[in-house]
């Protein structure tokens, strides 16, 4: 499905269909940490990999792949705009001592 127009980079997330764990789209597989993911300056190329990332769905790998907006930091990492990508990208809020919030405080 074609978005509009983003007027910020976009990167490509999804969630392990088995696991449930936040993936992050990466030269056409999946990573689970932000700042591995491929961050798109063109909304056609994210369009592209959205598509690409249909076989996934098919595949019974990943579930509700979509496009969200990110900012570059001046240290050249990537931000979220969102307050949900921010939480989502941190993992499971429930579980603070396990997994991702360990190392992201």
């Amino acid at each position: 499905m074609a978005h509009p127009p983003a007027t910020r980079p976009q990167m490509l997330t999804a969630n392990n269909l088995r696991r449930g764990e936040v993936l992050y789209w990466k030269s056409g597989d999946w990573v689970m940490e932000l700042d591995q993911g491929d961050v798109f300056a063109d909304p056609k190329d994210a369009d592209a990999a959205l598509a690409a990332a249909q076989s996934f769905v098919a595949g019974h790998k990943v579930v509700a792949p979509y496009l969200f907006e990110v900012t570059r930091q001046p240290d050249g990492g990537i931000r979220p705009v969102k307050e949900r990508e921010i939480i989502r990208g941190k993992g499971p809020s429930v579980e603070p001592y396990t997994g991702k919030q360990t190392s992201h405080g």
